[in-house]
């Protein structure tokens, strides 16, 4: 098996397709990656800039560059010795617009007696044999249908029609009700939905990869990638929707003849992959919350604690696990409530549960679940715990949660297969997409992946998770920025600072919520963050993100209720940073302040998980500052012009600042070329400690077998802290060989050795052995 030392996301799409990427694969290993990792490239829903709603799993996307253009991308990256990572996505296809998707068409027309009926997870007794559709404004909206070229049509929708359903004089109302799917009020879809989607997006219809013929079918074209030799590894997209996860990978292991697979896998604490996973690791999620902790100033939580306790007007700050109940039970009972309720179909009457009391156990188990997912028989223990805590929390249930419990613990039960696709939906629909918004003292804690409770990580347990995670899982993924991240890295190291500086914090938050005032204080919180950690940026980037956040947390405005007049104010507020001189100077005095520490934290960052144990990711020009919000924010065109010729200049013998974004690519470029060029001193991992008055303010570790054959990495952490307590002092390291600083050029060692000598020019150094000098 071909594995890579690093990897470069790239975000195909109709404005930077394959044959745009190929363009770029000289500068990726200029910079230092081994493989250039790709978006999805199936043909996807026109205009999808993501790329996650296939339409065709048989081709690639004539939009992204087709096949021509993936046999371009991998030519230049085979002439270079790069592999390539490709993204795909087994859970679900793109059904927004039916014609454009042969499956679904198909399964429209011609309804269960479609070849293509079985891939489609239909609830059919449930719609009376069709499938229901949430496409109409209100169900009176069937007045204005009509048929036209031999299709069903709502204002721009096309719907197939079944043979012999039409005659000349029948009514559009008529022939709706002689087809395979009925077309219903969107609003409809929380509850009567009678097909398996992806999360609560109707428009992504789950398909079932577990019967061998679907699989085949959605995975010829990616077959052909390894019988051409033109891709090398695999990304998988949502695991945890599959009704069998396990089976999956070992069949895609067969299909890519062994290749390198990731699963996109959220990891809560504790928890790790199941053995029988047959994948080298996740995409890095868990990686990237280490990473952070490891940053984060553990002094500033009680004041940060105290501040959100304040905004919500009560003793105590929020509760995050009564919190995540409450919002995971919500999503339960309303937008997924679809799903709930056909696992409660599925309960036996024998059994003696209503299907409304078997949906109410069944929606507090769930809202109990404290991971993603099982994958029985592993989990069962979480599960039994699960149940004991609905039970404990709702003692009305005790009977009926008894009573599902085996069911729900029988692998082979439909019930404990769907239970087990659901959770998870839940999970990220409760947590990450509402609670992340409402759990808002520092912005960094609510990043994918990340357990918001654990406010720091203290250098001596980052370490042993880096020992466990060099024995367990080497050839894992690590990542700072994605194409979820709900902050890119360089927002959250700047936010990070002010869990260094939190009484500053209060008293900048609180001068900006008198001039710009919204009437709900954990969400100016979160949005004043955002702001910060952001800036500088556009008043559209900011209204964007002000609009989605506020409708995800729900508390104050929500997505299907808009409240119009908080959502005036938080616009408001927004524009002040451009139109108000008194707000754009707090603001921008504040990120003087830390800009420094922020930049710091950044390239410190940067440095660690380009280096530590696994596989670096580094996302689409995160080599410079990447201060992006929430998508769609995230996934902005990049100017790798810029990029080519600051490289250019850094290989020509310049040495950018202290703190500019071209320290930023000096470090990345520099680290990402170590690796590849010198993988002898990356086979290990163990902590290098610091001697004198500012050693907590020093992250390092060498990478080596032993202390003289690895990669040495030096971070500053808590860059205020340090400055305030007077900088580095006496503290200093011991080289028991001489080595090089990749970054400066600069030898040290053998023996003790200043940290601010070391440290002098940037806030990290990446020192490597000098061959031939041995202590």
């Amino acid at each position: 098996m071909r594995t890579p030392v690093s990897t470069y996301r790239f975000q195909i799409r109709s404005s930077f397709t394959l044959f745009d990427a190929a363009e770029q694969v000289l500068y990726l290993k200029d910079l230092g990656v081994d493989w250039v990792y790709l978006s999805p490239i199936l043909t996807a829903e026109k205009g999808s800039d993501h790329g996650y709603d296939v339409t065709d799993p048989s081709a690639v996307d004539p939009d992204r560059g087709g096949p021509e253009g993936l046999q371009a991308l991998s030519k230049a990256a085979r002439e270079h010795g790069m592999g390539v990572l490709v993204d795909i996505v087994p859970n679900h296809v793109g059904v927004a617009t039916p014609v454009q998707n042969p499956w679904w068409w198909s399964l429209l027309k011609e309804g269960r007696e479609s070849p293509y009926a079985e891939a489609f997870d239909v609830d059919w007794d449930l719609g009376g044999g069709k499938v229901r559709l949430p496409m109409l404004g209100s169900d009176d909206d069937l007045d204005k249908l009509e048929v036209k070229d031999g299709e069903l049509r709502y204002y721009d929708h096309r719907f197939p029609l079944a043979e012999g359903t039409y005659s000349e004089g029948d009514s559009p109302q008529e022939v709706h009700s002689r087809q395979h799917y009925q077309l219903m009020d969107w609003r409809r879809a929380d509850a009567e939905l009678n097909y398996r989607r992806f999360f609560a997006v109707t428009t992504l219809a789950g398909i079932r990869v577990e019967e061998p013929s679907v699989f085949e079918k959605a995975h010829a074209e990616v077959g052909r990638w390894f019988t051409e030799g033109l891709v090398d590894g695999l990304r998988v997209d949502h695991p945890d929707g599959l009704a069998d996860p396990a089976g999956y990978l070992r069949w895609l292991k067969d299909l890519s003849g062994g290749a390198y697979v990731l699963v996109e896998k959220i990891l809560e604490p504790g928890e790790v992959l199941p053995q029988d996973f047959a994948c080298e690791g996740t995409t890095g999620y868990d990686a990237l919350a280490d990473v952070d902790r490891v940053f984060v100033d553990p002094a500033g939580q009680q004041a940060l604690d105290a501040l959100d306790a304040s905004l919500r007007g009560t003793s105590e700050p929020a509760d995050y696990a009564e919190m995540i109940r409450g919002t995971k039970r919500m999503i339960a009972d309303g937008i997924l409530r679809s799903e709930v309720l056909r696992l409660a179909r599925l309960v036996p009457e024998s059994h003696g549960l209503s299907v409304d009391q078997a949906a109410d156990a069944i929606a507090e188990i769930i809202a109990s679940f404290p991971v993603y997912r099982s994958y029985l028989p592993v989990g069962a223990d979480v599960l039994k715990e699960a149940c004991e805590s609905a039970a404990a929390h709702r003692p009305d249930l005790e009977v009926a949660v008894g009573t599902l419990l085996p069911l729900l613990l029988d692998p082979a039960n439909p019930i404990a297969i769907r239970f087990q696709q659901t959770s998870g939906m839940v999970m990220a629909k409760g947590v990450e997409d509402t609670a992340f918004y409402r759990y808002t003292r520092l912005g960094t804690l609510t990043e994918v992946g990340a357990e918001p409770t654990e406010f720091a990580v203290s250098p001596e347990e980052f370490h042993q998770r880096m020992e466990r995670r060099q024995q367990e899982l080497p050839l894992s993924m690590t990542t700072l920025s994605t194409h979820d991240t709900k902050r890119s890295e360089d927002a959250r190291a700047r936010i990070s600072v002010i869990a260094e500086l939190p009484e500053e914090w209060a008293e900048t938050l609180e001068e900006l919520r008198k001039l710009a005032p919204i009437p709900d204080g954990p969400y100016e919180n979160l949005l004043w963050q955002a702001i910060v950690g952001a800036w500088p940026a556009s008043r559209e980037r900011l209204q964007g993100y002000a609009e989605k956040a506020a409708r995800e947390a729900g508390n104050s405005t929500k997505w299907t209720d808009p409240n119009e007049d908080f959502e005036s104010k938080v616009q408001a507020a927004v524009d002040a940073v451009f139109d108000d001189a008194k707000v754009a100077k707090v603001l921008t005095d504040f990120v003087a302040q830390i800009d420094a520490f922020s930049a710091a934290n950044s390239v410190s960052a940067k440095l660690v998980q380009l280096t530590m144990p696994g596989v670096p990711d580094v996302y689409q020009g995160s080599e410079f500052w990447e201060r992006s919000l929430t998508d769609p924010d995230n996934r902005r065109p990049v100017d790798f012009g810029a990029r080519q010729e600051e490289l250019a200049k850094l290989d020509a013998g310049a040495l950018p600042d202290a703190g500019t974004e071209a320290s930023k690519l000096l470090v990345t470029s520099r680290a990402l070329r170590l690796r590849r060029d010198r993988p002898e001193l990356f086979q290990g991992y163990s902590p290098v400690n610091a001697a004198g008055a500012a050693a907590e303010h020093l992250l390092a570790f060498s990478r080596g077998t032993d202390a003289d054959s690895g990669a040495l990495t030096l971070a500053t952490r808590l860059p205020a802290g340090l400055q305030a307590g007077g900088g580095w002092r006496d503290t200093a390291v011991d080289l028991s060989t001489a080595m090089r600083d990749e970054l400066t050029g600069a030898s040290y060692g053998p023996g003790q050795v200043s940290v601010a000598e070391v440290l002098g020019t940037y806030p990290v150094a990446l020192l490597a052995p000098v061959d031939g000098e041995k202590a």
